[in-house]
This record gives structure tokens, C-alpha cells and sequence, in this order.
């Protein structure tokens, strides 16, 4: 929203900043004195839950919207999983193994960012977590591009920083896990799924819940490494099982290669 300089009444900055000068006395030093919107303790009130969830919503939606960003490629993936230089890092044979696609991550999205980059580059862009592994890959790619890429991070007890790559008037950061799934969502034309643990997971089922319930138009979704989630989920046996339907079988597939995805996603036709 552009500033106003036919206003009436004074904005929010100009009495935030008139409350600084006022005399101190008892009655301004009390808490109940503060500018509401300007008092951290009050806001961060419980009964204050449901504003901080429309504030969350509210500050990436319309700065999104400012910077021009139209669509989004998602990328999820694990946190864990390093770079093949790193890989003698890694806590486990298998992590060091999927480093490979810390590799196919990185190429993936600087395809992607090229592409988008010939139609102005706000299209298509590609969003990660911000985080590190699978999302630093994501985010790297767009810079080696020299395109722009979005990093939705969440507070944690770790691994919160975002990585070097986000771009900077685009890297968020999250106290809510539903809101910051939201703005994965909002704008995806494609959802891109890595190897992961559970934060990975949980992103890739709500999403998919969200398709075949049809709360979601259907995007490409691609799962990178057939045999990892082969290992992972026994796909055949929740349909065999009837608590899915073999159709939902139908709104995934599997890829290997950056080239590969990128050539699925140019080419849907949902």
C-alpha cells in the first residue's frame, strides 16, 4: 500500500514517534499507557493469538504481493542432507549418500529460475524453507541463476538461520507452522518434494491431502528419488488397503533428475 500524504488524521509512525517525547511520569512509565500496536508484552498475550495469526498472514502475503511474485515452485526437502563436498559430514552412510541431491536441488531451481527470468522473473520463482540442505540447494540455484528465490524460515531450537542464498526482501520468518504451510501453497504452480525427515513429510502430506480432497487445483508434484520414498511409504498398501484410492496414486510421480522435473512441469497439462 503506497503512503498517503492527503491523510486527515495522523498515521500509525508519526504518534509512535510522539509517544517517545512525552513527559515521564508514573502514568506514561505504566504498561497500560503503551501504544497498543506498539506493545511487544501486550501482543504477545494469548488472548492476542488470533491478531498475531492474521499479522503472519497478513506481512508475507502483501510484501509478496509488493516485490511482484505471482507464482511459486516449491521446493521441500531435508535440512540434513549435505553438500557432496560436505558428505563425510553427515551422521549417517545414507545422508552422505542422498548428498546427490543437494546437487540436483541446486540445478533444479537454477533451471527454473532461468526459465522464469525470460518471463520477468516473477513467475515461477522458487520458494524453500531458507533453511539449510535440500533448502539451501533450492536457494542457491536461483542465485547461481542470478534470479531471486524465497525462504519461508520458522523459529526452532535449531537449524532456524536462514541460509546465505535467500533473497534478502524475500526471506520471512514464521512463529506459526500453519501459516507459513499457507504461504508454501498460496501461489505454487509446482511442488517439488526431496528426501526428508518429518518437518519434510508433513509438508508433503498436507499438501497432498489438499489435492485429493480438492481444496487444491492439481499442480505437478514430483517426488525426487523413487527408491528412498519407495523405502519410506508403502504407497501400494494404503491403496490395497482401501484408505486411499489407487487414482491417488495418480497425483504424484517420481523423478530422478533436475532436467527431468523441469521437463515435466513445462510440459502439464492439468
Amino acid at each position: 500500500m503506497k503512503d498517503r500524504t492527503d491523510r486527515i488524521f495522523p498515521d500509525a509512525h508519526q504518534d509512535m514517534e510522539a509517544a517517545r517525547v512525552i513527559p515521564d511520569t508514573p502514568q506514561t512509565r505504566a504498561p497500560a499507557y503503551r501504544l497498543a500496536f506498539a506493545d511487544d508484552e501486550f501482543l504477545c498475550r494469548d488472548e492476542l493469538r488470533p491478531v498475531r495469526l492474521q499479522l503472519e498472514l497478513l506481512k508475507t502475503e502483501m510484501l509478496m504481493t509488493e516485490y511482484g511474485i505471482e507464482s511459486t515452485v516449491v521446493l521441500f526437502g531435508g535440512a540434513r542432507i549435505p553438500e557432496p563436498a560436505q558428505k563425510h559430514t553427515a551422521r549417517s552412510q545414507t545422508l552422505a549418500d542422498l548428498s546427490k541431491y543437494y546437487d540436483q536441488a541446486r540445478e533444479f531451481s537454477r533451471l527454473i529460475t532461468l526459465d522464469s527470468q525470460k518471463n520477468g522473473g516473477r513467475k515461477n520463482v522458487v520458494v524453500t524453507g531458507g533453511g539449510p540442505g535440500v533448502m539451501e540447494a533450492g536457494n542457491r540455484g536461483a542465485a547461481d541463476a542470478g534470479g531471486v528465490s524465497i525462504g519461508l524460515n520458522i523459529v526452532l531450537p535449531h537449524e532456524q538461520a536462514p541460509n546465505e542464498y535467500v533473497t534478502p526482501e524475500l526471506c520471512f520468518n514464521f512463529h506459526y507452522f500453519g501459516i507459513r504451510k499457507m504461504h508454501f501453497l498460496l501461489r505454487a504452480s509446482a511442488i517439488t518434494i526431496f528426501p526428508g525427515g518429518f518437518g519434510t513429510l508433513d509438508e508433503m502430506f498436507e499438501a497432498l491431502t489438499l489435492i485429493q480432497t480438492n481444496r487444491m487445483k492439481p499442480v505437478p508434484f514430483l517426488l525426487f528419488g523413487k527408491s528412498f520414498w519407495e523405502k519410506i511409504i508403502n504407497w501400494e498398501a494404503l491403496a490395497e488397503a482401501g484408505t486411499i484410492s489407487a487414482d491417488d496414486l495418480k497425483l504424484f510421480q517420481y523423478v530422478e533428475t533436475a532436467e527431468e522435473a523441469v521437463e515435466i512441469i513445462e510440459n502439464w497439462q492439468g
